[in-house]
């Protein structure tokens, strides 16, 4: 395996294999259900090679990849043995997860495995359609209907598909779904409609529907379900209640044959005869709602979905607006909101390729070569996680040309006619029936203007100072040109709690000492004194880490907790201010230790010297309980040595 080493790494720093529920991928990203989010080491991730970052959202773990996810994936598959996992194993119900999580994490479980499929197949017809409106191809030719066939094959056929993905989500049998899905598309059922109604319900009504047949003498509403998304998903949902309910009142003797012919034949009928109509004009208003609105004034749509999409994909909310421009496309033959997006990629592609001509930071114009390629074909995660997202102004910038590049698309009413490709692979979508008329060309010059644009604006004013944006976010810096270290010093406690070894801690980076040598303590006081008398050479604004240097040129960091940087000062108080002169025992901060532990961090303190290395130091790291006042480091002089201002980074 070629990810093995990455995948045990993963798996580790996610909880291990039993803290999670399920893995899946998109076109970047792992996306783990996690029984307990906490006990993963999200910083650890976000600092590990072959990891991007790390997102949560939609009651997701999500961690970023890039291009190469699909190889990682087999691999973490294969180690933690996932592939094995039942399916009521692998979707656990999260009950602490809002409304709106719940329909993210429904909506991009449904979806996400056949999206790839679903891409290549609308690609397929979106280039079978450019063909035809360059005359390269004849509709009459063989060449032409098979490729046609190839692209609808999918999409045709989709409730089948969804079947399968949508009951493996709710936590049924795949191959039961399937088989509502193969029921809702059967050819005979749809050649029926060519004849002689038996009657009309709901005459003279938006919902006036024609009779064909009945079921055991109950009237039959036979709706066109290639395509559709909603009603199969609202069967497969009622089709795992069903289920259920027979696996418990079957005898298990007979349960692997008579389940599903009980659970098939009360679903399937009720779904002809109450869920497909009621869920098929559910579809249609929901088609006709979001039109009218981006009717009201398609530039304005366009402007707030462009300048927002990449915003919607960091946190995977985009989700919830492919299912509605898939139902569009099923109940009105196309849609425009995946349009008005699509200046979006080649928007931040322009801002990559700003940054990767402007910048003088090897290690930056390395990211941005790869990523700039990706973008090309829509693939954005590389550029925003490693470049634009991390530099702030080319992000920002990307999101202005975008709802830009958007609005245009709006005002040219430029709509996509299949699901297609990402980026370049996407231009054929837009081809509709009329062939390349102005929506298309219209849409070809926003994206060439998002590009250009986006690479002006960045190249000019994307980088700002870029020696000040290249510095970490969270840094302690001692300003003084040089400091002298000698003599030695005796650190005592801060704290009064329980001693720990560092390596013992949670805290990766600190327990690998890569930050420095120390101990830390489990507090059960909320004070933190001075250890040693010096000043006070950095304090957070969130008031969660204090840096203190001796006249001795040692440098120590307390930092007071675990990830608490993420409570933005809440809990914390300081009492002192960054350049003050501290005695030894001086009170510097209060904390409480109960309001961190209720917010659900570990308030478990190292103490540190960053700058151990120039030193030689005893440090007393038994485990043992300790009074604030007594020694637990003693720093001596190892040599003389002049150092310039060190800086060191701090984890969350």
């Amino acid at each position: 395996m070629k990810y093995e080493q990455l995948a045990k790494d993963i798996i580790e720093n996610v909880g291990g294999k039993e803290n999670v529920n399920s893995v899946v991928h998109c076109i970047t990203r792992l996306r783990f259900k996690l029984k307990d989010e906490s006990k993963a080491n999200t910083d650890v991730l976000k600092n590990m090679d072959g990891v991007v970052t790390v997102m949560k959202s939609g009651g997701q773990y999500q961690v970023v990849i890039g291009n190469h996810v699909p190889d990682v994936y087999k691999d973490v598959v294969e180690v933690g043995g996932f592939a094995n996992q039942a399916a009521s194993t692998e979707e656990a119900n999260d009950e602490s997860q809002s409304a709106f999580n719940k329909f993210i994490d429904i909506i991009s479980s449904i979806f996400t495995p056949v999206l790839g499929v679903l891409a290549a197949t609308g690609m397929i017809k979106g280039f079978n359609a450019l063909f035809l409106a360059t005359g390269l191809l004849e509709d009459t030719s063989g060449t032409y209907q098979i490729l046609n066939a190839v692209g609808d094959s999918l999409f045709y056929f989709f409730p089948i598909f969804l079947g399968y993905t949508a009951i493996k989500k709710f936590g049924g049998s795949p191959f039961i779904g399937m088989a509502i899905g193969g029921a809702l598309v059967y050819p005979t059922l749809t050649q029926i409609t060519a004849g002689e109604p038996l009657y009309t319900l709901f005459a003279d009504t938006m919902f006036q529907s024609p009779v064909y047949i009945e079921f055991l003498g109950i009237p039959v509403i036979l709706m066109t379900y290639s395509s559709s998304v909603i009603p199969i998903i609202l069967a497969t949902f009622f089709a795992v209640k069903v289920e259920n309910f027979f696996k418990k009142t079957i005898p298990d003797v007979v349960k692997t044959f008579l389940v599903p012919f009980a659970t098939l034949l009360v679903v399937v009928p009720i779904t002809f005869i109450v869920i497909g109509p009621i869920a098929t004009w559910a579809g249609s208003l929901l088609g006709s709602a979001t039109l009218w609105i981006y009717h009201l004034s398609p530039i304005i749509a366009g402007l707030f979905l462009g300048a927002f999409w990449q915003v919607f994909v960091i946190f995977g909310l985009h989700w919830g607006l492919v299912p509605v421009a898939i139902n569009n496309l099923t109940t009105q033959g196309a849609d425009p909101i995946l349009a008005t997006v699509f200046a979006a990629s080649f928007a931040q592609t322009g801002a990559v390729l700003g940054v990767w001509l402007k910048t003088r930071d090897k290690k930056l114009k390395s990211l941005s070569i790869p990523a700039f390629i990706s973008g090309i074909f829509g693939v954005t995660e590389p550029a925003i996680y490693g470049i634009t997202l991390p530099k702030k102004r080319p992000f920002i910038i990307s999101c202005i040309v975008a709802g830009l590049g958007g609005a245009a698309i709006g005002l040219f009413g430029t709509q996509n006619y299949m699901i297609g490709g990402l980026g370049i692979f996407g231009i054929p979508s837009a081809i509709g029936p009329e062939g390349l008329n102005a929506p298309f060309w219209g849409m070809i010059v926003s994206i060439i203007a998002a590009t250009i644009l986006g690479f002006v604006l960045t190249y000019l004013f994307g980088l700002g100072n870029e020696k000040e944006d290249q510095e970490p976010k969270e840094t302690v810096k001692k300003k003084s040109p040089k400091s002298t270290v000698n003599g030695s010093d005796t650190v005592v406690s801060p704290l009064t709690g329980q001693v720990q070894n560092l390596s013992n801690i949670k805290d990766e980076l600190f327990a690998s000492r890569a930050l420095g040598k120390g101990v830390a303590i489990e507090p059960t006081e909320g004070k933190l004194a001075a250890p040693v008398a010096g000043t006070v050479s950095a304090l957070f604004p969130t008031k969660h880490a204090i840096g203190i240097t001796t006249e001795n040129g040692a440098e120590i960091l307390i930092h007071v907790g675990m990830d608490t940087v993420q409570l933005e000062g809440e809990f914390f108080t300081a009492h002192v201010a960054k350049g003050d002169q501290v005695e030894k025992g001086q009170l510097l901060l209060e904390f409480d230790i109960e309001g961190i532990q209720s917010a659900g961090y570990l308030v478990t303190t190292p103490i540190i010297v960053t700058n151990s290395d120039q030193f030689d130091m005893d440090v007393l790291e038994e485990e043992r309980s300790i009074v604030a006042g007594e020694p637990i480091l003693h720093v001596n002089q190892s040599n003389h040595v002049e150092t310039e201002g060190n800086v060191y980074p701090l984890p969350s």
